[in-house]
């Protein structure tokens, strides 16, 4: 209830998406509770209008992760065990939609360049690709084109994106693994558990034998990272007009599972969507207050440069994702008692300042911070900030709404747009609960944190 009300049974709606200059490898899902991690979802690639790496061949590698039952019920069964004894049917890896214990084969011919897209469209964890006896260079991470970074492997977290270049070798004597590692970075190694690997096939030759290599400590290898990939097209560290803080806190109940948000309540879906509310009451529509505390709106004011300080101060990591455009990754360090609960103390980090590195979902680490930067220059976008796991689902977001009196000047909602929310009982207008001014009767009390 951000943008629209979804689609109801039967419905349809369709979605016109101007790229423009856009480019790159991105993903389509929904966002209705955990429907993406059934299967709700899709890569997207936005070819360049003029190519500026040259390669031969374009691969698509999509990662996730998939439950052996409906989302939902595998939470509620997450509830009556430990993490030290979690099923061992709890997630399987999926390489381009199959199961990774069934090893895929790419073909590779001698010579030739390849561009490899690696995207993780899954819900809560992590990949790592490798293959033994090539070299990786980054060139683009979600949709933003980087200047060549030579890596080892890739590490991506749920919603993260790479392109590398990748050269064949000039022998076709031998094939090569292409090593996939499926893991929950909020566990520590549980045998048969995570990691869990899933080999794959670099295929030169049929028949062939494969070239085994000795395995190495991650530590020992490079992987990207956005404080040494570096966009292409350069752009300066913006200065901070205004800065929010965003803490990541909990609310545990006596039962069930836990309510995360970001600011001072736990996001949750209202009566009205955002944008529809930023439309539709006037003046007011620069008040967070008229939204609903649920819907933990933040008002931008047009080309103003925001920075968003996002902290947690917990024992698990977030990938932390911003729709509608990327950001400046300037800064990351650490926040909490990290020695205290036995893990690793962040270091301190800062972007250069001529030219950090910007894209659309970062990392937020375990008892860490980081400082995202951005102009608002997107005046009318309503856009959700989020992690991209089940913990949006948790309510673990904030929405940005950016100049809505300008949106109210310039917008023309779909007319299908407006039929869906009427089909499935929504209001169209007014504040949060489809009401005027402050009067949110008929939203359910938001969840203090």
């Amino acid at each position: 209830m951000v943008t629209e009300c979804g689609i109801p049974p039967g419905g349809q709606y369709t979605y016109m998406i101007d790229t423009g200059e856009q480019h790159g490898l991105y993903f389509i899902h929904g966002h209705y509770g955990l429907e993406m991690s059934e299967g709700l979802r899709a890569p997207f690639i936005i070819q360049e209008k003029e190519q500026s790496t040259e390669y031969d061949e374009d691969i698509l590698l999509t990662l996730e992760d998939w439950g052996q039952q409906p989302e939902g019920e595998l939470i509620e069964r997450l509830k009556q065990v430990s993490t030290d004894s979690l099923p061992n049917d709890y997630k399987t890896g999926l390489v381009n939609g199959i199961n990774g214990n069934i090893s895929q084969t790419v073909q590779f011919e001698c010579n030739r360049r390849y561009r490899i897209r690696v995207l993780n469209i899954g819900l809560d964890q992590s990949f790592k690709v490798q293959i033994p006896g090539h070299t990786m260079h980054v060139i683009e991470a979600d949709g933003v084109t980087t200047k060549p970074l030579r890596v080892d492997g890739l590490d991506l977290a749920p919603g993260q994106r790479y392109s590398v270049i990748v050269q064949a070798l000039e022998s076709d004597e031998f094939n090569y693994g292409l090593n996939v590692t499926m893991y929950a970075d909020f566990l520590d190694p549980v045998p048969g558990l995570t990691p869990r690997y899933y080999p794959q096939v670099i295929e030169y030759r049929k028949g062939a034998s494969m070239r085994e290599y000795a395995q190495q400590s991650d530590d020992a290898l490079v992987w990207p990272d956005d404080f040494t990939l570096e966009p292409r097209d350069e752009c300066e560290m913006g200065s901070a007009d205004r800065v929010i803080e965003l803490n990541k806190r909990n609310y545990l109940p006596g039962m069930g599972l836990p309510y995360y948000g970001l600011g001072n309540a736990s996001y949750a879906s209202v009566r009205v969507p955002t944008m529809l509310s930023a439309l539709t009451m006037g003046d007011l529509a620069r008040d967070p207050l008229v939204y609903g505390p649920q819907s933990s709106v933040i008002v931008l004011n047009y080309m103003e440069n925001v920075e968003l300080v996002v902290r947690n101060g917990m024992n698990r990591s977030h990938p932390m994702h911003v729709h509608s455009r990327v950001f400046q990754v300037v800064e990351r360090g650490p926040w909490g008692d990290a020695q205290a609960m036995g893990k690793r103390v962040v270091p301190l980090q800062v972007a250069r300042p001529n030219n950090p590195m910007r894209r659309d979902t970062v990392v937020l680490p375990e008892f860490g911070y980081i400082k995202l930067r951005f102009k608002a220059d997107l005046p009318g976008a309503v856009s959700i900030v989020h992690c991209h796991t089940e913990h949006l689902a948790q309510g673990m977001a904030v929405v940005l709404v950016e100049a809505p009196r300008v949106l109210q000047q310039n917008a023309r909602v779909p007319q299908a747009l407006l039929d869906n929310c009427r089909a499935l009982g929504f209001p169209i207008s007014g504040n949060g609960a489809g009401n005027q001014g402050y009067d949110l009767t008929g939203l359910p009390p938001a969840i203090a944190l």
